[in-house]
């Protein structure tokens, strides 16, 4: 699910009259639990820390396994007492020892339509995870990402159980619209585990909820995606030597393939036109690879289509330059360094909504570096004539590629944690600390 709020209708009755509270810091006392009694003091060996981890989309899902793989390691290494993981994740979660409440593809739904046309099944899960949780009387709560699915839950827990730590690990994205959201969080939400640097800065302006920067889960793959083997790749394609190459990737959803391909053809085409002399190869998902090669069919000129993410990361470390839309694919190019120019283009309804959007840019790498360093072209500005004039020195390899290189190398600085940690390693940190405030012994 993506991050947009889904209407939820408020508690029933009996959920409101279960508890109340408004946030109450974590550590302050035991959680009540749903009678209004509270378990026995925490001490000793008298049983396993309990920990509910909610996620709502399969790339939270890998988050949160990779956090639970951690949290065990701690307690291998005798630095945690036992764990038990229960809640709502996917297969991974599930390999990694927390079977799911349900399937999370009743949730793992994306855009406003299928989000309307799941929304009864969505708020029955929400109730029946909230129930879950109290029911477990955990010692932790971690919701993972989709703000619109594990918030509510966050929300409704904290009403029942004020004193439970809520650790949410994926900040919305507060910064660059509504962030007005940011300040509400900080009633259910003790920490935010932030995926990107900026993000610890936004919140303690926002008046948002603690928040420390634990690194992207890309950063744990920068070693790999920096020195990726490519000679295979060159030699499979048939790729001339010396020749500049330019990545194009249209988008991963049919919608943006369709909006963007046509206009990053053209734009190819006008390259050619100019006497650049360059291939052209289209990293693509397999269910977009129909589309694209429709599409290429009427343009004629030599184009590569290759699938597969180790084809995709060879891709990106062969190509002088890419055309890409905006999305997390800027911040692969970014850490493997290729120059890149970002263009985008939405529907009619979402190009009236821009007015929301706060950030100076939609490029993760531009607010990585809090500067607009990489070129974007959205909507109206995404055009051919205007492409041209920014791919064309990147494939030249002019001053604006150099430019932008060393721009690149700053954003793989600032993405990586001072220590060298593994993203999963420091939020298994900020989670170890919480726990500690729950069982004191912990903390000797």
């Amino acid at each position: 699910m993506t991050d947009r709020s889904a209407a939820l209708p408020p508690p029933s009755p009996a959920a409101q009259s279960a508890g109340t509270g408004a946030g109450a810091g974590p550590g302050a006392s035991l959680p009540a639990q749903a009678n209004g009694s509270r378990p026995a003091p925490i001490t000793g060996r008298a049983r396993p820390l309990r920990i509910a981890i909610v996620a709502g989309e399969h790339s939270g899902d890998q988050l949160g396994a990779a956090l639970i793989g951690s949290l065990q390691a701690r307690q291998a290494a005798g630095d945690l007492p036992p764990l038990e993981f229960s809640g709502v994740g996917g297969a991974r979660m599930a390999e990694a020892g927390m079977p799911s409440l349900f399937p999370l593809e009743d949730v793992a739904v994306m855009g406003p339509v299928a989000i309307a046309a799941q929304l009864p099944k969505i708020v029955r899960r929400v109730y029946q995870t909230v129930e879950h949780i109290v029911e477990r009387a955990p010692d932790l709560l971690v919701i993972v990402d989709s703000p619109e699915f594990t918030h509510p839950i966050a929300k409704r827990v904290r009403r029942k159980i004020p004193d439970l730590p809520v650790i949410d690990y994926v900040s919305p994205s507060v910064w660059a619209w509504r962030p007005g959201r940011a300040r509400k969080m900080a009633a259910y939400v003790d920490h935010v585990l932030a995926l990107l640097p900026f993000e610890p800065k936004a919140h303690a302006e926002l008046g948002g909820p603690r928040c420390t920067y634990v690194g992207h889960p890309m950063i744990e793959r920068l070693d790999a995606m920096r020195t990726v083997e490519t000679e295979t790749l060159r030699a499979q394609l048939q790729l001339r030597a010396h020749k500049p190459i330019l990545a194009l990737l249209p988008g991963s959803r049919t919608s943006e393939v369709r909006r963007l391909l046509p206009p990053f053809m053209e734009t190819v085409d006008r390259l050619l036109d100019t006497g650049l002399d360059f291939e052209t190869v289209i990293p693509a998902l397999p269910h977009v690879r129909p589309l694209i090669d429709r599409e290429l069919t009427r343009w004629g000129m030599p184009v590569y289509v290759v699938e597969g993410d180790e084809a995709k990361l060879q891709t990106f470390k062969l190509a002088t330059a890419a055309l890409a839309a905006s999305g997390t694919v800027s911040l692969e190019l970014a850490l493997i360094g290729t120059p890149m120019v970002i263009a985008y283009r939405v529907d009619a309804v979402a190009a009236q909504l821009r007015h929301l959007v706060k950030a100076h840019s939609i490029v993760l790498p531009n607010l990585i570096l809090g500067e607009n360093a990489i070129p974007e072209y959205i909507q109206e500005a995404c055009r051919p004539e205007t492409l041209v004039g920014a791919v064309g020195p990147l494939l030249r390899r002019e001053a604006a590629y150099e430019q932008q290189s060393h721009a690149l190398d700053k954003v793989v600085e600032r993405m990586q944690l001072a220590d060298g940690q593994a993203p999963s390693a420091a939020a298994a940190d900020v989670v170890a600390k919480y726990l500690r405030e729950v069982r004191p012994a912990l903390a000797r």
